[in-house]
């Protein structure tokens, strides 16, 4: 089960390199992760395909003021060597801008990886359009502009569905495990 080849995983690391700005976009999702991790009883949250950590760091600022961190937030991405590793089972897995990243061949894979280690619910934002961003070789850095029908039935056949939003241009799915 491949989930990602050498050569992809390479060139999303050299944009990760060039570009600053790619991989920052999981703070925006924080506020609806921790209502999932909550709301599931969760204890562990990863961060599947993290990019540059900005949902954890948004994650603690929301905690700011509490009894210390609510979650043990998990990171993983694998096109970044501090964060290369295979992820552990976690009871919420978020994948926030990141299943369009996949390469197609891969994309079953990613999924049933993700169902096998997300032991309460998944949280997955789909972009829907293509990126501003392109990858070395020329590629739109969303190798899979697919419209949420398209994405959907493959969501459903792993998660129960407890919510869905599509919000014109991307979608969440909120995902129970069974």
């Amino acid at each position: 089960m491949m989930l990602i080849s050498p050569e992809y995983a390479a060139l999303n690391a050299a944009l990760h390199e060039s570009d600053q700005e790619y991989g920052t976009s999981g703070h925006k999702w924080a506020g609806a992760v921790d209502d999932l991790a909550a709301k599931s009883n969760a204890a562990t949250i990863l961060d599947y395909g993290c990019g540059r950590g900005t949902l954890k760091r948004a994650l603690i600022q929301l905690w700011a003021g509490k009894d210390g961190p609510l979650y043990d937030v998990i990171e993983y991405d694998p096109a970044l060597p501090e964060r290369l590793y295979k992820p552990m089972r976690a009871d919420v897995v978020v994948c926030g801008d990141v299943l369009e990243h996949v390469e197609p061949e891969c994309l079953y894979a990613v999924l049933d990886d993700l169902k096998s280690i997300a032991r309460k619910a998944v949280f997955l934002a789909v972009a829907t359009r293509p990126a501003r961003k392109h990858l070395a070789d020329g590629r739109n850095a969303h190798l899979l502009v697919e419209r949420s029908p398209w994405w959907v039935p493959k969501l459903i056949n792993r998660w129960q569905m407890m919510a869905f939003q599509d919000m014109g241009g991307e979608f969440v799915f909120i995902g129970k495990a069974v």
